[in-house]
């Protein structure tokens, strides 16, 4: 018993490793961002910090495309291949990102040919921005996939530290408009994406765009749209507030959002990486895949209540006021709520790994929809009976049926994975032109070198990256 503890222990400290620098990595990418949105906001005034949003709004709307068709495929099948393997992958992965960053500049910068005035100026910038910031961030998750943590920091902390020399240097020649401030954004994000080229000795392979959309195609396009429906779901909660509530509802929402920030920053630092490790769970014991599922949503719950009770404490001695001004009574009230809420979005989390580990694509895809729809109704029904207390009531409730959800469809996946049987989703049906088995399908993928089918057996055969 003692030796099987010690030899436990250097794995839990790597996973813990990892899962630290997940941590610090969304810290230091969050500060990047934030960084530009607070220095545009108190340097060009309230219509181009507008203009500003409308273009991070696209950006992000860009960003959750380029995950869902590049990254989060590489993630769910390379997260225990050999170097050699993930280096292939990543080639053709971060091309994919590149290609998604050039077609979504061109549609920006056609957006600017009918625009006018400041928010021309702001897509003009935007579309020259986004294949270096589409780039930048498939190296992140390139890098987790692989189980280099420290590599993505450091590559955001390059994106960091080259954005902050730009923002000065904007300021010292007095080229204070949205124009610079977001092309001083990309250009920083494009000299990080150099970076990451050198740092995982390889380069994007544009040409191989369409071959790996093609070879991931069980999984890409249904992570997009799990993306695209999260993404509507919250901005249509947000009109939809506002329409049946009023600005001032809207208000308190994003003032009890902005107390949830730090955790915010867990959630998402987190979320890096329990894909990654829930596929090396999948890989060295599959029967304890559920009990990792378990332990992260636990996690992130108990993590969420601490930092809830922490505001309930701390808010009405004088941090409230300091953070918000007036608005930290309003907001006070919605604490219990948006942590409840946030409790539920944790154990949904948990479930999602797996599922994205077991690459049922199918399974997450219909969660994902089905969850986001009941967010989004009773939000609104809890916004027409109860304001901004009532939007947020309703949103906890649903995190916690969509919590159930999550899980129900996970337990249907790892029942499904148990006997994959031959002809499914996890692998190809035919090969020139015949049948073939799991088995032989498997030797033939790893044979051409091309991205391997997903599933348990899959991985089974694939060398670990620690």
């Amino acid at each position: 018993m003692f030796s099987r503890r010690l030899s436990a222990s250097p794995v839990l400290s790597r996973v813990a490793r990892r899962f630290g620098w997940g941590l610090a990595d969304q810290a230091m990418s969050s500060v990047s961002n934030a960084a530009v949105s607070f220095y545009v906001a108190r340097e060009l005034g309230a219509t181009q910090f507008g203009a500003f949003s409308l273009a991070y709004v696209t950006y992000s709307f860009a960003l959750n495309a380029s995950r869902g068709l590049a990254t989060d495929p590489l993630v769910v099948r390379y997260s225990n291949a050999n170097p050699a393997a993930w280096r292939r992958a990543t080639a053709n992965s971060t091309g994919t990102a590149l290609t998604v960053g050039l077609v979504a500049g061109a549609c920006a910068l056609a957006a600017a040919m009918v625009l006018h005035g400041t928010p021309r100026l702001a897509f003009l910038a935007l579309g020259l921005a986004l294949p270096g910031l589409m780039l930048q961030d498939s190296w992140r998750y390139a890098f987790f996939a692989i189980g280099r943590g420290g590599h993505a920091f450091l590559n955001d902390t390059v994106w960091t530290l080259s954005l902050l020399p730009a923002l000065g240097l904007l300021r010292v020649t007095h080229h204070g408009t949205v124009f610079w401030f977001v092309l001083a954004w990309g250009a920083a994000a494009a000299v990080a994406a150099c970076v990451g080229a050198w740092q995982a000795r390889t380069l994007p392979r544009l040409a191989s765009a369409w071959t790996w959309v093609s070879h991931t195609r069980d999984l890409g396009p249904r992570y997009l749209a799990e993306n695209a429906a999260n993404s509507a779901a919250g901005q249509l909660r947000t009109y939809g507030v506002g329409i049946i509530a009023g600005l001032a509802a809207v208000g308190y929402l994003q003032a009890g959002l902005l107390l949830l920030g730090p955790f915010m920053v867990v959630l998402m630092g987190i979320s890096l990486v329990t894909v990654p490790e829930a596929a090396r769970v999948l890989r060295r014991s599959p029967r304890h895949l559920e009990l990792y599922c378990l332990v992260v949503a636990v996690g992130l719950a108990v993590m969420a209540m601490a930092w809830g009770a922490f505001l309930l404490v701390a808010l009405p001695h004088g941090l409230g006021y300091l953070l918000l001004g007036s608005l930290w009574k309003p907001a006070y009230t919605l604490v219990i709520p948006f942590v409840l809420s946030i409790m539920g979005a944790g154990f949904q989390v948990g479930a999602a790994a797996g599922l994205h580990a077991l690459g049922a694509a199918r399974r997450s895809l219909r969660a994902m929809i089905i969850t986001s729809a009941i967010s989004l109704a009773f939000s609104l029904v809890g916004a027409f009976i109860g304001d901004a207390a009532g939007a947020v009531r309703g949103g906890a409730l649903a995190a916690w049926i969509g919590a159930v959800l999550w899980w129900w469809y996970l337990r249907a996946g790892l029942r499904e994975s148990a006997q994959v049987p031959e002809g499914t989703g996890w692998w190809p049906r035919h090969q020139n032109g015949r049948r073939v088995s799991p088995a032989q399908a498997l030797r033939n993928w790893r044979g051409t070198g091309t991205p391997q089918p997903e599933g348990p057996a899959a991985r089974s055969g694939q060398s670990e990256a620690a």
